[in-house]
């Protein structure tokens, strides 16, 4: 019987030490490591649709429609005096104005990554440091005048005439006319 005890407070120190010796040794492989921007640590924020209309030859050919989601550092993001939002949507502008060869009709003029990494690396050069690590796109469209046009025109319509043409006649129903 005294064997059997003996036995169990060994594998329990046993175990006790292994334990311990490994959050030693986790606490300090993680001293001074940064956490990776898709790992944890950062705030993903979204922003609402950015719409900037795009001018060429003194009139509108269109309008840029994105939502972006960007990954900050949550204690940088609280102390900025400036909205997030109103700064995402300054960079955006900024971009698509300062760079005019940018041809939305063709798609292959367009490059995302460039996109992304001009919006983050000029925002935090603008803020002075590190505050977003990742731009994320969530959504992006480029509408013509034309298909908006298009768009307004359809939304005016009759909505008693939309409602006949969507909803079929009940059967044996007689006509309402």
């Amino acid at each position: 019987m005294i064997k059997f005890i003996a036995a169990a407070i060994w594998i329990c120190a046993a175990t006790l030490g292994a334990v311990f010796y490994s959050f030693q040794a986790a606490g300090e492989a993680g001293v001074g490591e940064t956490p990776k921007p898709m790992l944890g640590g950062l705030d993903y924020v979204k922003t609402d649709v950015i719409s900037v209309p795009l001018l060429r030859n003194s009139r509108i050919d269109g309008y840029f429609l994105t939502k972006l989601v960007y990954t900050v550092e949550p204690d940088q993001i609280k102390k900025l005096s400036v909205p997030a939002q109103a700064l995402m949507t300054d960079q955006v502008y900024s971009y698509l104005y300062a760079n005019p060869q940018i041809d939305f009709t063709k798609k292959g003029t367009i490059d995302l990554d460039a996109f992304r990494k001009a919006i983050r690396d000029t925002i935090n050069a603008r803020v002075g440091v590190e505050l977003v690590h990742e731009v994320l796109i969530d959504q992006v469209n480029f509408l013509t005048k034309d298909e908006i046009r298009d768009n307004a025109v359809r939304r005016r319509k009759d909505p008693a005439a939309q409602t006949e043409a969507v909803l079929p006649p009940a059967e044996g129903a007689a006509p309402a006319h």
